[in-house]
């Protein structure tokens, strides 16, 4: 099937604004484009084009005085098929995780696993291991979190997420990977496109969306404590430790967010 992709969004700033923009799909995914995911400015500014330390293709500019408008509109093929389960996949002792990976095992800044690791052991320690210790984190918070777009925040962490029991998708995510990685599983966080293809309504606002990986076996698998079910369309933007790493505009100026607009759309099957 092939889904149209894209946004919209507008800035205002008071002054020339220096910006770094994690907008494009995933260099793993550039061959299954059909219509490429090209930035388009109005008015018009120089882009320079760059992959970050996790290999993300990110662009940077300076935003003019006023307002600026982003936009995007990719075709992009996919196999229609929801994410994989490997309930089989086994966790690896961390003497032998591959290097790549133990970076993944950290806190950082929104996965606080110093604050969760007594939470982690006392929930999960005494539990299987491998797919389903994760699969058993995501019930979990699936369960602990109430979603709604009016609890979001950029600033909560993992921990207070969990006492909060409140957020919304990159909140389920924060906690997930934090308690994953409290039980020496390496997770990281994901952020791409989302849509309703093969859900029951009512369907919610578009808008962009936060998963993770965890390692299992000898690779990185899909899950989504926030939906909790395989998931059909995924389009993937950018991983990182955690999404300070995969902002989609890192600005250093005062600005306003002044129009959002996402679309994911299924229009050949």
């Amino acid at each position: 099937m092939k889904i149209r992709v894209g946004f919209e969004i507008a800035y205002l700033c008071p002054q020339p604004t220096p910006m770094i923009l994690a907008l494009n799909v995933h260099y793993s995914r550039a061959s299954d484009l059909v219509r490429p995911d090209l930035l388009v400015m109005h008015p018009p500014v120089d882009l320079t084009a760059y992959r970050d330390g996790f290999g993300n293709w990110c662009s940077r500019l300076v935003a003019p005085k006023g307002r600026m408008v982003i936009s995007t509109d990719a075709l992009i093929h996919d196999h229609g098929l929801p994410d994989v389960l490997v309930p089989e996949a086994r966790q690896v002792p961390v003497e032998d995780l591959p290097e790549s990976t133990l970076v993944y095992l950290l806190g950082s800044r929104y996965c606080d696993t110093d604050e969760l690791s007594d939470v982690a052991w006392k929930r999960f320690g005494d539990g299987p291991q491998g797919w389903a210790r994760v699969q058993a984190i995501c019930d979990f918070v699936h369960h602990h979190i109430e979603f709604g777009y009016q609890h979001a925040s950029n600033t909560r962490t993992a921990l207070q997420a969990y006492r909060e029991g409140r957020g919304v998708c990159r909140d389920y995510a924060h906690l997930a990977i934090a308690l994953c990685r409290c039980m020496n599983i390496p997770a990281r966080y994901c952020t791409g496109y989302l849509g309703d293809y093969a859900t029951e309504p009512p369907y919610g606002t578009m808008d962009f969306a936060g998963w993770f990986e965890a390692y299992l076996g000898d690779r990185w698998h899909t899950f989504d404590a926030r939906n909790n079910t395989p998931r059909v369309g995924r389009v993937l933007i950018a991983r990182g430790r955690d999404a300070c790493d995969v902002a989609l505009s890192s600005t250093f100026g005062p600005n306003k967010l002044d129009g959002f607009k996402v679309w994911t759309d299924v229009v050949e099957i």
